[in-house]
């Protein structure tokens, strides 16, 4: 059993549904401190040939707050702003209509909980791209973690679920330790992404965007196809 665990994200990049993807269960972390400025609410789009944030407004809550304990705020205004972003940077790309009716299907979540608003779009992201890993949300989960921090959390989520290997994103390489998975029976492997390229209507490819901008570009087959993009390491 593959597990990997990682906080929700807006509309996150490729490189986190080749993640999801490359498991069998995927954990949305949302029982963890909500960081400012960080990608839970924010993410990237082209526009005018430059990135460009698009923002989900929060409501105001202690620092120390989980994202779980957060709320979404002004959805009504946000949306609209998105909505108006994207047709500024997109409505001549090859997939607008598609892409636009999946944005405005997640938009229109009544939920306000930030954690349980993120990971419905999640869920319809993959949906829309067949992805058939199973999502679970950490908040919504018998767990035996309190009073454990970092490692031991990872351990105590991916053991709750029979885990034999832990996939992380290659960033987090220098927070764990393989040894300590190993003690516990557990492989941890890091995903990278491959070198994966499109079209976008600009002289000098943009990476690392929203997987709208993927989505904007590309047919849905070829996405697929991109999702199979990476290597595990060790």
């Amino acid at each position: 059993m593959k597990v990997a665990v990682m906080q929700p994200y807006f509309f996150p990049y490729l490189g986190y549904f080749q993640l999801i993807a490359a498991v069998d269960r995927f954990i949305a972390w949302d029982d963890v401190q909500y960081i400012q400025r960080g990608w839970v609410n924010r993410n990237r789009i082209l526009l005018n040939g430059e990135p460009a944030y698009i923002t989900l407004p929060v409501e105001k809550a202690p620092q120390t707050a989980y994202i779980s304990e957060r709320q979404v705020a002004d959805l009504a205004g946000a949306s609209g702003k998105l909505l108006g972003q994207l047709h500024a940077a997109y409505r001549k790309a090859p997939h607008y209509a598609e892409t636009r009716a999946l944005v405005e299907q997640i938009l229109a979540c009544e939920e306000r909980n930030l954690g349980r608003f993120l990971f419905n779009g999640l869920q319809q992201v993959c949906e829309h791209l067949g992805i058939k890993t199973t999502l679970l949300l950490s908040s919504a989960l018998e767990k035996n973690d309190a009073g454990l921090s970092g490692s031991e959390r990872i351990l105590a989520l991916c053991e709750a679920q029979g885990a034999d290997m832990y996939v992380n994103a290659i960033g987090g390489r220098e927070l764990y330790s393989p040894d300590m998975f190993a003690a516990r029976g557990i492989e941890l492997r890091f995903i990278a992404m491959g070198p994966v390229r499109y079209a976008q209507n600009v002289a000098d490819f943009v990476p690392h965007l929203s997987i709208i901008d993927v989505l904007m570009f590309n047919e849905r087959d070829v996405v697929r196809q991109f999702l199979q993009q990476y290597t595990l390491e060790p």
